[in-house]
């Protein structure tokens, strides 16, 4: 019992002389760096090195990290070597948002709002036009939960946004073709492929899957000669179970 406290004592003394940083998903996003986690301690007062690691609080700084707008999750561990050991996940912007004054914000995967950075800037859909939502007011909460806020949900397109972004991200072809959206005062979605000079008026966030399925069907079989890509000026999806074309 007397070997127990005195080693019980020796690890209350140890110091915190290694501090190691692991950064995860950095293969597209460098929102953050060892730097900058360093730095973000030593703003906060907390250096960590040299300090005695019963006074290391983890919990108050994992809350600390995830408050930074480009953190998803943070863990801090300490041993009794010595080591303290830090493990970020950067966020994953998904859409970038311009709204109607201007300010430009991100939708992360976890349909979270997310600041821009002066470090970096993903390459994501942008979408912009008739979007009202500051993010001052938005920022606290999910995608879902403005759609579910009695205030907000009236004029909210966030969570229409969301939906179109997280499906285009997921298919490959649409991935690739489409880089831009609009609102328009009709609050629908306009579309702006990578290939061709024309605009793809979608509708309002419903029937998304089917739609697009026409869309794909169409180029496939509609705009197979590469003279038909720049035939149309407006193909409209709107409609329901239908692909209405536009000559130029």
């Amino acid at each position: 019992m007397m070997s127990l406290a005195f080693v019980s004592k020796k690890e209350k003394e140890v110091k915190a002389e290694n501090l190691g940083i692991t950064i995860y998903n950095t293969e597209e996003n460098q929102f953050i760096d060892e730097d900058d986690i360093k730095n973000f301690f030593i703003e906060r007062n907390d250096p960590i090195i040299n300090s005695e690691i019963k006074n290391v609080n983890v919990n108050a700084l994992e809350k600390a990290l995830n408050s930074h707008p480009a953190i998803e999750t943070s863990d801090i561990s300490v041993d009794i070597n010595g080591d303290v050991k830090v493990e970020i996940t950067q966020r994953t912007p998904l859409v970038r948002v311009i709204n109607m004054d201007g300010e430009s914000y991100y939708i992360d995967t976890k349909t979270r709002l997310m600041p821009l950075s002066d470090k970096f800037t993903a390459r994501v859909l942008v979408v912009n036009g008739n979007i009202a939502e500051p993010f001052a007011r938005r920022y606290k909460f999910t995608v879902d939960q403005i759609a579910e806020n009695p205030t907000f949900k009236e004029l909210s397109m966030l969570d229409d946004i969301y939906e179109m972004a997280d499906y285009i991200a997921k298919d490959t072809l649409l991935h690739s073709l489409i880089h831009q959206m609009s609102i328009n005062e009709e609050k629908e979605f306009e579309l702006f492929p990578s290939v061709g000079n024309h605009k793809i008026v979608f509708g309002d966030a419903t029937d998304i899957a089917e739609k697009f399925e026409n869309l794909k069907l169409f180029y496939s079989k509609g705009l197979n000669k590469t003279d038909n890509w720049n035939k149309y000026s407006t193909i409209s999806l709107k409609y329901k179970n239908q692909v209405v074309c536009t000559k130029k």
